[in-house]
């Protein structure tokens, strides 16, 4: 049995379910979609990183002993202590500032995403009773990032830096 897709390209629309679907929500831009996606995304983040810090370059005291007393690594039934702590409780907090920022922007913003996984990945580890509220939802988002890029509403398309051409002016 063989398909035939060229007919089913000459009537794009013959299907009046999908008539009625494009009229219906054909107006929403995908560019807008993926911008309030990648600032949802972005938000927690970006929150939860000006909890860490108190002033410029100065971790939180609190900061500091929740890495190095309170939060462990859950693998296979072991909790594990984060290894140098105050290192990684620097990294994290950075990264929970920056990469929602990159994201906001929409620069360089797929691997702004792959960089949130990555620490959704680890607080699931850390939290592993917050998957189906948090985490869940926050991988899925980074992974649409990661899959349909930043949209026509970011530095990346500006710039021409996430494959698709920059918009130029009309003549």
């Amino acid at each position: 049995m063989s398909i035939d897709y060229a007919s089913s390209v000459e009537r794009p629309f013959a299907n009046p379910i999908a008539r009625f679907t494009l009229a219906l929500f054909g107006f929403v831009p995908a560019s807008l979609a993926l911008l309030v996606l990648r600032l949802t995304l972005a938000m927690p983040f970006y929150k939860s990183g000006l909890t860490r810090w108190d002033g410029w370059f100065n971790l939180s005291l609190g900061t500091k002993a929740l890495f190095s007393d309170e939060y462990r690594l859950h693998v296979f039934g072991q909790e594990i202590p984060f290894p140098q702590p105050e290192l990684v409780a620097t990294m994290a907090s950075t990264a929970e500032i920056v990469l929602p920022i990159l994201l906001a922007f929409g620069f360089l913003t797929r691997y702004a995403a792959l960089g949130l996984l990555c620490m959704t990945a680890v607080i699931q580890l850390t939290y592993p009773e917050g998957w189906q509220n948090f985490h869940l939802p926050w991988a899925t988002m980074a992974l649409a990032i990661m899959a349909f890029g930043p949209g026509a509403i970011s530095l990346d398309r500006l710039l021409g830096l996430d494959g698709a051409p920059p918009r130029r002016a009309p003549a």
